[in-house]
């Protein structure tokens, strides 16, 4: 009985979602009566487990990365550290095809080690990068496409909050999850790399030439970059070496981040009023998100109660479903969620169910969680919710910049990251050779 009131409350959630209720909101209700029918009734005690679960979820320490984290890359993008990371790429990579671009996503690789969010990414690289490329004579789909698609790197490489919220949901390693995200995360930055040099090479009018810039940096401009660059690569060393190496714990290194990003950040120019909006901003940012995680923990009571994940574990078997089969299922499931909902809202309500039928039909917990990351990923870029795309399209200082212009140079990034995907998932040591080497 348990099993089949847990089905009905999914989709009685689902059904308020696509009715515009929130997600959040929509969990706990359905978690909140899905308990109360399991207890025939009992209001008291169901009140008390909700109550009890909410208390538990929220008073584990492991929350605080998430706006430690996130006011660590406001940090970094208001004191303009993003802009001289973007310019020290592009001399560094001027010989290249397609230079600006490539340049955008290496860029985006290091700037997602110090920013927990894509949109973040997404906001600073439409600012600095789009307008560079548009200037030297770029296609306008091909310029769009590298900014939103390499911000899709922001919630792969740690310290992703992506991760952080897996990690909650599943009780695996904040730690070993973070450091799993490395090597893939780098190999998408890779598959993003050569598609833009490719694509330069066969046709050069998307992407001109390098020319020699008439002017060049003055000293002063070259020490504001020199110390924004060194920084944003300390903070690297201090946040994901920290934790590799053992000396810190997630929280405990996101801690450090910020106070170093806080340094750089008055180093580079910022002021109390800066500061301030960046604490505000990461409330901002974090609250919706708390909020989400305690309705995510109600439901996985409920499903643990009712023995949810059991249930359809077992429908799953009688269905004679090869392994391949269920996770094409999830991959579909997880894309077209993509198109109505946020990542983070995707994972509170596919992960609890999801990741141990996954262990179940051995694959790696681990290289399973990167997968399912890549795959929530793309969803990023997919109409029409496409999160990163409407970041792009409200950052950008161009009103031709049109939301199908986004979607269309995006949509060769969207196919890479599905690529990369499905090659953690076939070489799961992509994910799981770091975190042994940490273990």
């Amino acid at each position: 009985m348990g099993g089949e009131i847990v089905l009905i409350m999914l989709g009685v959630l689902l059904l308020m979602i696509l009715l515009g209720v929130h997600i959040g909101v929509g969990l706990a209700l359905c978690s909140g009566v899905g308990v109360y029918i399991m207890f025939r009734g009992n209001t008291e005690a169901a009140l008390s487990i909700m109550s009890n679960t909410a208390f538990e979820a929220i008073r584990k320490d492991v929350f605080a990365v998430i706006p430690l984290f996130v006011l660590m890359g406001d940090f970094i993008w208001r004191s303009g550290a993003a802009g001289d990371l973007y310019r020290i790429c592009d001399r560094a990579l001027r010989r290249l095809p397609g230079r600006l671009a490539i340049a955008t996503i290496a860029g985006n690789t290091v700037f997602a080690a110090v920013t927990g969010v894509s949109i973040a990414s997404a906001a600073a690289f439409s600012r600095i990068a789009y307008p560079e490329m548009m200037k030297l004579g770029y296609k306008q789909t091909f310029a769009l496409g590298a900014v939103a698609g390499s911000a899709c790197l922001g919630m792969l490489i740690p310290p992703s909050v992506l991760l952080i919220v897996w990690a909650v949901l599943t009780e695996l390693s904040v730690g070993a999850l973070f450091i799993a995200g490395i090597l893939p995360g780098l190999m998408l930055a890779l598959l993003f790399s050569a598609y833009v040099i490719a694509a330069a090479v066969m046709n050069p009018r998307i992407a001109p030439a390098y020319e020699e810039p008439l002017t060049q940096p003055t000293p002063a401009e070259k020490r504001s970059e020199l110390i924004g660059g060194l920084g944003i690569l300390s903070l690297i060393v201090i946040v994901i070496g920290g934790i590799w190496l053992g000396w810190f714990t997630p929280t405990e290194a996101a801690a450090f981040g910020v106070i170093a990003a806080l340094v750089i950040g008055i180093t580079k120019g910022m002021r109390g009023a800066d500061i301030l909006e960046s604490m505000y901003q990461a409330g901002r940012t974090t609250a919706p998100i708390m909020f989400l995680l305690i309705a995510a923990q109600m439901y996985s009571r409920l499903l643990a109660l009712g023995g949810g994940v059991n249930y359809i574990q077992g429908m799953f078997s009688d269905s004679d479903l090869s392994p391949t089969m269920v996770i094409l299922l999830m991959t579909a499931i997880w894309l077209i969620l993509g198109m109505l909902i946020d990542s983070v809202s995707i994972i509170l309500l596919t992960v609890p169910i999801f990741a141990p039928i996954a262990v179940a039909m051995g694959y790696d917990p681990i290289a399973f969680a990167i997968f399912g990351i890549l795959v929530i990923e793309a969803g990023l870029l997919s109409p029409p919710f496409g999160l990163l795309v409407y970041t792009v399209r409200g950052s950008v200082p161009d009103p031709t910049a049109t939301l199908k212009k986004i979607f269309i140079g995006s949509f060769p990034y969207f196919v890479l990251i599905l690529v990369a995907a499905f090659i953690v998932l076939l070489i799961p040591q992509l994910a799981t050779l770091l975190p042994g080497a940490l273990i």
